[in-house]
């Protein structure tokens, strides 16, 4: 059992969805495979990732549009700033049900029918080409592999798109040559996704190398020229992490980059994770801070204030992770 979580936190963490039950047997309980296997093979026809399935489109879209809802009015009240992005098209249903676990063989056939379907709001351009903006793009690529759709020319697109310090920036495209927090780690995930599936190629390695770099250059948190924390949204953890950068995000991408590459946590990461830590509650939970305003199919994680499920899972994984490179024998809290 996980050294961060007690068997009365267990029991409620198994008390939930199966996209994120089969998480918790896998990572925090260590459970053999053929247990979580099976837990997450119920996605398709149960909870979230069953419902989110029977809202796609014939045409192989949600919601009719690529990254917004079909008629989705830019000028409109919905689009006002505060309001939201809504989160129920096709680029954010795919990636719901691929961060869930989904097995792709269970979308058979959407490839092909959003290539003939989905065109970007963006100059109407095809989907699986992807767009200007690099979050987008990192989504595209993400789910491209999923898929089995040859996407290697997004994946080039973010080496002849990175800034020269070594980050990425959705901004590029009105002037922007300093990266942003968000969109590296975003970029990042999408180059991890490409690299996990095809073993990615030595540009495409190198970039994400540098991407990463120049995070922890900034330790996940910190502004490069004072020194001080970025801002407040670094620590303000939120599920589902959207497009949204927090530290808690971050901390789960370089997890996953160094159990795929059979490596230690970076010592850089340090005072992110004690950042993480320091959220943990007494009961060894962590609490939702938001949900990001804006339109959903349904909710997938409790109101703000409360104990979430899912950041307990990512928040005790990343303790743990940490926890046992230090040779650290926490206890529970």
């Amino acid at each position: 059992m996980t050294r961060h979580v007690d068997r009365a936190l267990v029991h409620w963490l198994l008390e939930s969805d199966p996209a994120l039950r089969w998480q918790v047997e896998r990572d925090l309980l260590g459970v053999p495979e053929e247990v979580w296997a099976a837990t997450r093979a119920r996605i398709a026809t149960e909870g979230f990732g069953a419902r989110l399935l029977a809202l796609q489109d014939p045409d192989g879209q949600w919601a009719g549009g690529a990254f917004f809802p079909a008629g989705f009015d830019f000028e409109g009240p919905e689009a006002a700033a505060g309001a939201g992005q809504p989160w129920t098209a096709t680029t954010w249903s795919l990636n719901s049900l691929r961060e869930w676990g989904l097995d792709a063989s269970v979308l058979t056939g959407t490839a092909e029918r959003l290539a003939a379907n989905s065109r970007w709001e963006y100059d109407d351009v095809p989907y699986w080409g992807g767009e200007v903006d690099c979050c987008i793009n990192a989504w595209t690529l993400a789910n491209g592999v999923w898929l089995g759709v040859d996407v290697e020319g997004l994946a080039a697109w973010f080496v002849e798109h990175q800034l020269p310090d070594g980050g990425w920036n959705c901004e590029w495209v009105n002037g922007s040559t300093r990266s942003s927090f968000h969109s590296t780690l975003n970029s990042l995930k999408g180059l991890l996704a490409h690299e996990a599936a095809t073993g990615g190629t030595d540009e495409t390695r190198a970039a994400r190398r540098a991407g990463e770099e120049d995070l922890l250059e900034r330790r996940l948190m910190y502004r490069r020229s004072s020194g001080e924390v970025v801002a407040p949204w670094v620590t303000r953890f939120a599920y589902p992490f959207r497009s949204f950068y927090s530290v808690l995000n971050a901390a789960d991408h370089f997890r996953t980059a160094s159990s795929l590459a059979g490596t230690a946590p970076d010592p850089r990461l340090a005072d992110a994770i004690e950042t993480i830590r320091a959220a943990r509650q007494p009961d060894g939970t962590w609490l939702q801070a938001r949900r990001h305003p804006g339109r959903v199919w349904f909710e997938v994680d409790v109101p703000a204030g409360e104990p979430s499920k899912w950041l307990t899972l990512f928040g005790t994984r990343a303790l743990d992770w940490w926890d046992a490179a230090q040779g650290t024998a926490a206890a529970p809290p």
